[in-house]
């Protein structure tokens, strides 16, 4: 097999690959192993690599398929890694990159043609495939191990065990893709998997005592950001006989690589890198999620939930046990660090939902972070550019605000923190506004998108409920953010009288038409648009009576449209709501007529503020929406992981393996 094929149709010349996938039995003692696993290459960290490297190793894969119940060269191949894995962390320590960089490129041929295997089969056919063996005539072999479970949990103490090193970056990415690779039959089932044999190796066998270290290393990977070392540094020449090492490399079967890529690695050197520099971190981060998102066994949860739920800081000086298991200790600070700087993924976005939503001590460190700007900002871009983005980021998203919301410290900290020049928000030039400001901002614009696009009757909710969970807290409102907020109710009422106008029409139907004429149902959509009209009124009502004198530039924008409130005074579905708004707009409707007639924006703004001071509290209920909508919080996330289950409950496990899909590292 020589270092210059590159057309598809030398696969089926090179004698390497026809010895392999063929029927004769290969026994795992011989030199042919040693060849075939001295490659070099490295491994395709983008979705263009992989797809090319696919669409090479399925046929032989296929082949492998139809021979290996005589050859047993699958489970030859498997047992030929795991000899070679024995030593391992030894060879870290000794430098010995020959022996890791026969180790990774055996687990890399594995993982190639594991891919093929679950696409083609079942998790029992594929169980087979591991237990074919080669036969010497006359033997019986009494030591009969599941080669399957050994190979899993190789990978999990390969993970935990082996340090991040430059020379170990590679190998430990392959044994962090396997695993996913492993794990991807849900893929191929529209049901929830709830067991299995690879779930059984790893919730309830030899790897469940590795949970709590397994978690902890993943999450290290993603905090540490390591890009993917040099191609060249596993083979770079050495003066005590490194060029040895790469003669071997390039001279006996770097052929491989080239034939299973067609050339294209090696003709785009560098290219993986510009377009994933952290392969690493994001294959540990995929395979965090699906390990916490896998469904409770019949007899026992999943361990792997538990220990995301449950492990502390590192700064936690408590000496009290931990009540739950598998807990563990990392450092909050990097974490929260990691999470900020990459929330532009989907899957970080993931996490940090994950951890705000199951894991109440991060959720009480980041609650309590003074650079709290640092966390919000970035999920507010992903509000913000909301028609770029999927709905499952857009929910996480919304849900995380959700989640912010409830606490009443953090909806009074946002309005105190300043920022200037946000320099993705193009809509108007924000020189200076609250962080809390922009949120509301953000989550309008995010309500008028969905109105006009998408509309999700549960955007609507959550985005509203985000906004009442904040009202009470409300703190000199941007200009603008009042003004958008008077403007919203401005839609909603335009859009309610449309509606009714329509259901009026509808009813007023021209004579002799058919009464079977199945007519839209407006009076569904007029329920659905008065609710949430209620709701936001319900927000307007919450900030008046809890928070007005702090407010100036609300009442505002609230007296500058007050003609927009007379319809639903008497409306027999708000007037309970409208007391306060009505109490409000008369008494300073009053104090502007006593204030006299063509009053300039400054003048107004002063009787204004002198108002708010003099209005009566007593004069004004206390408003109960705020804590009518904490109760939709708790429904809206309900609501959410029963219609968009695929990211936010047990099925997070098959979308986070979609994101394997677009990748290229795993192929339906």
């Amino acid at each position: 097999m020589g270092a210059n094929t590159s057309q598809v149709s030398d696969l089926s010349e090179s004698q390497s690959i026809r010895t392999l996938i063929g029927p004769d039995a290969i026994s795992e003692n011989e030199p042919f192993w040693n060849q075939l696993i001295s490659f070099t290459f490295t491994s395709p960290t983008c979705s263009a690599d992989a797809k090319l490297l696919e669409e090479a190793v399925v046929p032989l894969a296929k082949t492998l398929i139809q021979n290996n119940p005589r050859s047993g060269n699958f489970g030859a191949l498997v047992r030929v890694f795991l000899s070679r894995t024995k030593e391992l962390k030894i060879s870290t320590e000794c430098q010995d990159q020959l022996f890791i960089w026969q180790a990774h490129n055996a687990l890399f041929l594995v993982r190639c043609l594991l891919k093929v295997f679950i696409r083609e089969m079942s998790e029992e056919e594929l169980h087979l495939q591991f237990s074919y063996q080669e036969r010497v005539p006359g033997t019986y072999d009494s030591i009969c191990k599941d080669l399957l479970e050994e190979l899993v949990c190789n990978l999990v103490h390969l993970i935990v065990e082996v340090p991040l090193l430059d020379i170990t970056y590679n190998i430990l990415f392959e044994a962090v893709t396997t695993l996913l690779v492993l794990m991807s039959y849900q893929l191929f089932h529209k049901e929830v998997l709830r067991e299995g044999l690879i779930y059984g190796y790893l919730t309830r066998g030899r790897c469940l005592s590795l949970t709590s270290r397994l978690v902890k290393t993943l999450l290290y990977n993603f905090i540490r950001q390591e890009k993917c070392p040099a191609a060249t540094h596993v083979l770079q020449t050495q003066s005590d006989g490194g060029g040895m090492l790469y003669g071997l490399a390039s001279g006996v079967a770097s052929g491989l690589w080239s034939v299973f890529t067609l050339g294209g690695v090696s003709s785009r050197p560098g290219a993986e890198q510009d377009q994933n520099p952290l392969p690493l971190s994001n294959q540990s981060l995929l395979l965090l999620l699906v390990l916490a998102n896998l469904t409770d066994g019949a007899d026992c949860p999943n361990p792997y939930r538990q220990a995301v739920t449950c492990f502390k800081n590192t700064q936690d000086s408590s000496s009290l046990p931990s009540p739950q298991p598998h807990t563990f200790q990392i450092n909050f600070n990097s974490l929260y660090t990691a999470l900020y700087e990459q929330q532009k993924s989907d899957q970080v976005t993931l996490l940090l939902y994950t951890l705000l939503h199951q894991n109440s001590n991060m959720r009480t460190y980041i609650l309590s972070r003074t650079d709290m700007e640092n966390l919000v900002l970035p999920i507010l871009e992903i509000l913000y550019h909301v028609e770029e983005r999927n709905s499952h980021h857009v929910y996480m998203a919304l849900i995380i605000l959700l989640i912010l919301t409830e606490d009443d410290t953090f909806n009074r900290s946002i309005h105190e923190v300043m920022l200037k020049n946000i320099s993705w928000y193009t809509e108007r030039v924000l020189t200076e506004i609250s962080l809390g400001s922009l949120l509301i901002l953000v989550v309008i614009r995010t309500i008028q998108f969905n109105m006009t696009r998408t509309r999700d009757k549960y955007l609507h909710t959550n985005c509203l409920a985000a906004l009442a969970n904040m009202s009470a807290q409300f703190r000199n409102l941007h200009q603008y953010a009042a003004q958008r907020i008077i403007s919203l109710f401005a839609l909603l009422s335009k859009k309610h009288n449309k509606v009714l106008e329509q259901a009026t029409q509808s009813l007023h139907g021209p004579l002799g038409a058919d009464d079977r004429t199945v007519l839209p149902d407006y009076a569904q959509d007029l329920n659905v648009i008065e609710e949430v009209i209620r709701m936001m009124l319900e927000i307007i009502n919450s900030c008046l009576s809890n928070s007005l004198h702090h407010n100036p530039n609300l009442l505002y924008a609230l007296l500058y449209k007050r003609e927009l409130f007379e319809q639903f005074r008497s409306h027999p579905s708000f007037q309970d709501i409208m007391q306060n708004l009505d109490t409000v707009i008369g008494f300073f409707s009053q104090r502007l007529e006593q204030a006299g007639s063509d009053l300039s924006v400054e003048r107004v703004q002063e009787v204004i503020k002198k108002g708010a001071a003099a209005l009566p509290k007593e004069r004004l209920k206390v408003s109960t929406g705020k804590l009518i909508l904490l109760r939709h919080t708790g429904l809206i996330i309900h609501q959410l992981t029963e219609s968009h289950n695929c990211h936010l409950c047990t099925r997070t496990s098959g979308v986070t393996m979609v994101k394997m899909i677009n990748n290229g590292f795993i192929n339906k």
